[in-house]
């Protein structure tokens, strides 16, 4: 780390020449300003290429007998519950949420399962069972009919008509056009979760630094401080083009500001955090002054003038902008010298 501040403070530090404990004015042309010594917590971070895309994929298949497409969404729709997929022949396929697959037709006998679980969630949650006689369970019951009717007006719900989604989806696109036959299986379209979210690429000797849970930040091309994010998965092991080292998938879950809509496919930079000291003394990294013959100091400012510091870097904080220091004499609150902005 301390070869990092070096080449860092080969850029922007100042030089003090001799090994006085005082020191003079500083030099005609620097303009100067004071920065509090604080204390509080250094963070060292590594940073990885990503980009903003949108999570998840998902292929709609048809399970209604052959017919003709006769309606799709445009590619960017966003489809929500109980909302249309697609329409075979004139019959409406929707949008429902759950896990499983619908793999069998809804109706009053039918055996329990957990499909009929998701279905009744899905039928509360459109707000068709107004007198709340539904007990969502596994048990399709006369409630559960009901509330089928209100919905398309008959008693029976066929198998293909209902697709089962893990939330609402964003159509990207499918293969078949309208007006083209469609046969069981067939997909007819493709979709993402609307959500967007960050997906970056660690190579195998960082895969230890990143763990499900942790907190990162994002810095995105629009303009505005980092934002932060949570790891939400991390994928397996996979070559990079070109034959590139090997590296690992990580998804960020964001919240965005509202300057960043329509950033898809928009390349960020994720800080992932590496080490945390805390509650220790730090400084604006302009404030530590190169000695000659090696080592650091820092100019405190006090009423009778100025009084150098010998002080040892710890942690960059290149977020903060500030360093973590060491040094006898150097205490939280003081008044450390560095150039004016």
């Amino acid at each position: 780390m301390a070869a990092a501040v070096v080449a860092l403070l080969g850029v922007i530090a100042w030089r003090v020449a001799g090994a006085s404990p005082r020191a003079a004015a500083p030099p005609a042309d620097v303009t100067t300003a004071t920065a509090p010594v604080t204390r509080g917590d250094a963070v060292e971070r590594v940073r990885v290429a990503g980009v903003l895309s949108y999570d998840g994929g998902f292929e709609v298949v048809n399970l209604l007998p052959s017919g003709v497409l006769t309606a799709v969404p445009r590619p960017g729709t966003v489809i929500g519950r109980g909302q249309e997929l697609f329409r075979i022949s004139g019959t409406s396929v929707v949008l429902l949420h759950g896990s499983s697959p619908a793999w069998r037709a809804f109706t009053a006998g039918m055996r329990d399962g957990p499909d009929v679980r998701q279905l009744e969630e899905n039928l509360v949650a459109l707000g068709l069972d107004p007198s709340r006689r539904i007990t969502v369970d596994s048990h399709f019951t006369a409630a559960t009919a009901d509330a089928i009717e209100r919905w398309q007006a008959q008693r029976r719900l066929d198998l293909g008509q209902v697709v089962f989604l893990p939330g609402p989806v964003r159509v990207t696109g499918g293969p078949p056009r309208v007006g083209g036959l469609v046969g069981p299986g067939d997909a007819v379209l493709s979709a993402t979760s609307p959500t967007l979210v960050v997906v970056a690429r660690v190579t195998t000797d960082r895969q230890h630094l990143v763990h499900t849970g942790d907190e990162v930040l994002v810095s995105l091309p629009t303009s505005g401080a980092p934002v932060p994010g949570t790891v939400t998965a991390i994928g397996h092991l996979s070559p990079m083009p070109e034959g590139g080292p090997p590296t690992l998938p990580i998804t960020v879950a964001v919240t965005l500001p509202a300057d960043a809509a329509g950033l898809d496919q928009a390349p960020v930079q994720v800080a992932i955090t590496v080490a945390r000291h805390r509650s220790v003394l730090l400084v604006p990294v302009t404030a530590l002054l190169a000695k000659a013959g090696g080592g650091y100091q820092v100019r405190v400012v006090e009423a009778a003038g100025f009084r150098l510091v010998d002080v040892r870097p710890g942690i960059y904080d290149d977020t903060a902008g500030a360093v973590e220091v060491t040094g006898v004499g150097l205490e939280d609150g003081m008044l450390v010298e560095v150039p004016a902005p």
